[in-house]
């Protein structure tokens, strides 16, 4: 009977991990990686969603571009959910948690033209940044440079996919 109480009292026990980092640290960081999270999976449906519907004359290279850069995007996912648990908190739940915490606005328009497309992830990425160095500041605040590190890590591949969106964009238009 004692081995069943205490079996009943692990399943309710809280997901703690144990962590040298001050509990006010850890809320406030996991509450920024969450929402950090969340738009990582809303970019990376958006991307998904411009990869499955690009059309045009540059539709190989495009189409290729966008999936490339949903697979980097969404290899971030679970670094990020991992670390939340790491320092000792809880991360995301469903589509609903991510739709109430995402602030890179959804695309569901039946048509979207190639440039526009380039366009919108484009700047959807330069604001994921500035996101990102704001959630890295708080890091350093909070002294969790694991986190700062994975960041600035993040930050690198955005910028590069930043990089590739803007010169896609301009190719046309240039010459």
């Amino acid at each position: 009977m004692a081995d069943m109480t205490k079996a009943a009292a692990r399943r309710k026990a809280p997901l703690e991990t144990p962590t040298d980092l001050k509990s006010n640290a850890v809320r406030d960081v996991t509450a920024a990686l969450n929402v950090l999270l969340a738009d990582t999976f809303a970019l990376y449906l958006k991307t998904k969603n411009f990869h499955w519907h690009v059309s045009g004359p540059h539709f190989r290279d495009y189409h290729l571009m966008f999936d490339e850069h949903g697979d980097q995007i969404f290899a971030m996912t679970d670094e990020i959910a991992e670390r939340v648990r790491k320092i000792g908190g809880t991360t995301l739940r469903s589509i609903g948690n991510i739709a109430r915490l995402q602030r890179v606005e959804d695309n569901d328009a039946e048509f979207v033209d190639p440039y526009d497309m380039l366009a919108e992830l484009r700047d959807n990425t330069k604001d994921f940044i500035a996101r990102m160095r704001e959630t890295h500041d708080l890091c350093d605040e909070a002294r969790d440079v694991a986190t700062a590190s994975l960041i600035e890590n993040w930050i690198d591949q955005s910028e590069r996919r930043l990089w590739f969106l803007y010169e896609a964009s301009r190719s046309d238009r240039i010459g």
